[in-house]
């Protein structure tokens, strides 16, 4: 395995996160004990979570997935080889059966209690905000919505003071956004630097080789600022493995059992893509999968790739690809499919 810090501060991490947004619902308890059992074997000391999980969000089985890792920790004593990430939810109608009212100093004390609670843990290594609040360009929306996005923007100094006396009193260690954008990002780090708070480590949003859209600004604040990405569905919801091509669509997959969450990544221009970067990966004795993961490990911008996995066979292919370095002739035939198919996915 290989490892990294998260930024600004000295928290070792590997450099291939743990997803776990399944568990509970199209992975049990058991089979998720297994995974977390294995990638910890492997050297993966990172494992990313949400009080929303698992997905599809539902009031039934929310926070699940924390619950399976609070019972995970308690059966095996593993916490403290564990970085643990975790999130509070977002607003709008798919969370209203989790709370309402955005990221007041009563909600986030609120999450953050009860994400300890099921974790059975007294910290948390890094504590994120998973989505804004005010409407922004994420989750298969390509433009800005301006004609919905509300007027008024988050309260970003009293979240960050809310955060700040989470950090002081070492229940959190660090703290991070996602499904951010730049304006977004820049408001926290320039807000934590006037009032001498807690500036954020590090910003998880998606990344894939048919979605590189955080290379349009997000990118360079990254590199300028010191603030990691954690790149999450770095295989395009399974779509870059290519099992769906040809029309298929295997029973268990996330796509045969919720298509409407790989829908974004299967328009035909993301699948003629899809086409030629496995092309490129069989020619060199690769998976795509493999290819499409390693490609994200060597950016100088990210900081983790969080992978996630149903089965034992998926897990071990992702993390294996931390041992793959890509040639430069590799590189540049990969950069010259995304010239012909620049970010076929929103």
């Amino acid at each position: 395995m290989k490892y990294t810090t998260l930024p600004n501060t000295n928290i070792k991490v590997s450099k291939i996160c743990l997803g776990t947004m399944t568990w509970g619902n199209q992975n049990t308890e058991e089979e998720a004990f297994e995974q977390m059992n294995y990638a910890l074997e492997q050297g993966v000391n990172f494992f990313d979570t949400a009080e929303l999980y698992p997905v599809p969000a539902t009031a039934e089985r929310y926070a699940d997935t924390e619950r399976i890792i609070g019972n995970w920790f308690q059966k095996y004593g593993n916490r403290k080889n564990v970085v643990l990430a975790s999130k509070i939810a977002g607003g709008g109608d798919y969370t209203k059966h989790i709370r309402t009212g955005g990221f007041t100093k009563e909600n986030l004390t609120d999450a953050i209690e009860k994400s300890l609670e099921r974790l059975q843990t007294d910290y948390l290594d890094l504590y994120q905000l998973h989505w804004p609040s005010r409407g922004v360009n994420c989750f298969g929306t390509r433009d800005y919505p301006y004609k919905t996005s509300t007027k008024e923007a988050e309260n970003h100094l009293e979240i960050l003071e809310t955060l700040h006396k989470f950090v002081s009193s070492g229940v959190i260690k660090a703290i991070g956004l996602s499904n951010e954008t730049p304006w977004g990002t820049m408001k926290y780090l320039e807000t934590a630097k006037a009032n001498n708070l807690p500036k954020m480590a590090t910003i998880q949003n998606s990344y894939s080789l048919i979605h590189r859209a955080y290379e349009y600004g997000m990118s360079e604040v990254s590199l300028r600022e010191n603030i990691g990405l954690l790149a999450y569905s770095p295989l395009a919801q399974g779509v870059l493995s290519g099992k769906y091509l040809n029309g298929n669509s295997p029973e268990g997959s996330r796509g045969n059992l919720f298509p409407r969450f790989i829908a974004r990544y299967m328009g035909n221009g993301s699948l003629e893509a899809v086409k030629r970067y496995e092309e490129l990966a069989v020619k060199n004795g690769i998976t795509l999968s493999e290819m499409s993961l390693a490609f994200i490990n060597q950016l100088p911008f990210v900081t983790s790739t969080i992978i996630g996995a149903t089965k034992m066979t998926q897990l071990k292919e992702n993390i294996g690809s931390i041992n793959i370095d890509l040639s430069e002739e590799i590189l540049k035939e990969i950069e010259a499919i995304h010239a012909d198919f620049p970010n076929p996915a929103p």
